[in-house]
């Protein structure tokens, strides 16, 4: 598991820090996820926007997070704002990469682990379109790739796989 050892951008602010402590939500930040989580199962715009759920590895339920994909060649990535230490991609990686994506419509998705050598053109693109997801990486949206190579190992990002056999639930 990679750790990081300066403290997350986003909690220089005090506003921030009403929604994140220590690379973890808050209840106030876990509350505004589920709301997003709700906003992208009805269907709501932008089509960026998604409830990700996966079984949680300790309890056996399905948890839900909200989470924005960026597309890249035509590819589609979930990106982990607080790096491996989110629950989501603990329990992802206990869930052997099973997932569902809900946008309107659910989807049974698996996530494969993209090598960090493969993820600098990914973290540039989340950083451009997840405007509350960019709060949390040390770089601007303006910085060079190899920037954003250099942080890459810290960040895990999963491309999308839809099962051809998986149809829309």
């Amino acid at each position: 598991m990679n750790t990081f050892t300066d403290r997350d951008p986003a909690e220089k602010g005090a506003f921030n820090r009403l929604f994140y402590r220590n690379r973890r939500p808050t209840w106030l930040g876990h509350s505004v996820s589920q709301f997003f989580c709700w906003w992208a199962r009805v269907g709501l715009p932008p089509r960026n926007w998604v409830a990700l759920q996966v079984r949680d590895r300790v309890s056996g339920r399905v948890r839900a997070d909200a989470v924005v994909i960026p597309t890249v060649d035509g590819e589609r990535y979930v990106v982990s704002m607080f790096g491996a230490v989110s629950d989501w991609v603990q329990n992802l990686e206990a869930a052997h990469g099973d997932a569902i994506i809900s946008q309107g419509a659910s989807v049974r998705v698996h996530l494969a682990l993209v090598p960090p050598e493969q993820r600098a053109p990914i973290l540039r693109e989340y950083v451009r379109v997840a405007s509350s997801g960019r709060k949390h990486f040390p770089l601007s949206i303006a910085a060079p790739l190899a920037d954003f190579g250099a942080i890459a190992e810290q960040y895990p990002v999963y491309r999308i796989e839809v099962p051809a056999a998986r149809v829309a639930l």
